[in-house]
């Protein structure tokens, strides 16, 4: 290999076409670690420092069957943004790191955009590419991506149409690169859609936010065996905790209890608390929250196994 450029412009990339002779990277390194740190060290001393910064701190999350380690989250922050092929590729050629090309021969999309989604789907005979729970009438060459409910479209075409719990896209097939604009807006308005799904996931397990309106929200919370929330309490709301499968052991103020199937407990508005799984299979509650405020922002914790402040 002579030299690795990463994206050209369109000039380049394509007097790169009519030359021949020249290879488009599949993004694919195979390499031993220690060579990529070696080789992030000498080209890029800043990235390589902050990174062995953020692993010095690093934490362990305890109570899970495999260890997941965590960086400190203000060092991880610190670390420059900057992808590999620009920090390290472009760099190797004629260097003490030398690399080697292997040709693939393969088909490849790397699925960038729904549009390309469509392309390697089956299709019925009208050129429509359903996924999950789907109707259509009298519609052609459209995309259907259905994961929570039922979609059907009627009399449409060329439509790229993705339903899931969190939001619904509806974009013309021939604009679907323009979906980052919806995310540039959504950023700017501050909008919780930006940054988090409907079910998030936590160290200890996940929650699902199932339903909210003025005053109240409608959670469902699966625990990890061995593993717990943090002790911590709520400024705006109370909750009430309903155990549907497993044992929860319940830490409230200065008392704690373990709570089986149908049972049921309430935390009041600034109480301390904590939820806990003592067993062996996942622990699922329902909760329901009300108050005047139902922001995640308002948890103070207390105590967290997972070295989280906020």
């Amino acid at each position: 290999m002579k030299r690795f450029v990463e994206k050209p412009n369109v000039a380049i990339a394509q007097a790169y076409v009519n030359e021949g002779g020249y290879f488009w990277n599949a993004g694919m390194f195979v390499l031993k670690a220690s060579v990529w740190l070696k080789a992030l060290e000498h080209f890029r001393p800043d990235i390589h420092q902050a990174t062995a910064r953020a692993w010095h701190h690093r934490h362990t999350d305890p109570n899970l069957s495999t260890s997941f380690v965590r960086p400190r989250k203000s060092e991880f922050a610190s670390i420059p943004a900057e992808s590999v092929d620009y920090a390290v590729m472009e760099h190797c050629p004629g260097s003490t790191f030398p690399i080697h090309m292997v040709p693939l021969d393969a088909g490849w999309n790397d699925l960038g955009a729904w549009d390309a989604v469509w392309n390697v789907l089956p299709k019925d005979q009208y050129g429509n590419a359903h996924v999950g729970d789907v109707l259509t009438t009298d519609s052609r060459d459209n995309l259907v991506h259905a994961t929570s409910r039922l979609v059907s479209l009627v009399g449409v075409n060329g439509l790229i149409v993705v339903e899931t719990p969190d939001a619904v896209l509806v974009a013309d097939k021939a604009r679907s690169q323009d979906v980052k604009h919806i995310v540039a807006q959504l950023q700017k308005s501050q909008r919780e859609e930006y940054s988090a799904h409907r079910k998030v996931r936590r160290p200890w397990g996940w929650y699902d936010s199932v339903d909210e309106g003025e005053r109240f929200k409608v959670k469902r919370i699966q625990v990890n065996p061995g593993a717990s929330l943090s002790l911590q309490k709520h400024h705006h709301r109370a909750e009430h905790w309903v155990v549907v499968k497993g044992t929860a052991e319940i830490t409230r103020g200065s008392e704690t209890q373990l709570l089986t199937e149908n049972q049921s407990t309430y935390i009041p508005l600034g109480e301390v608390h904590r939820l806990a799984n003592p067993g062996s299979i996942p622990l699922e509650i329902i909760e329901v929250q009300s108050g005047s405020y139902l922001g995640e922002d308002d948890i103070v914790r207390l105590q967290d196994a997972y070295g989280r402040r906020k």
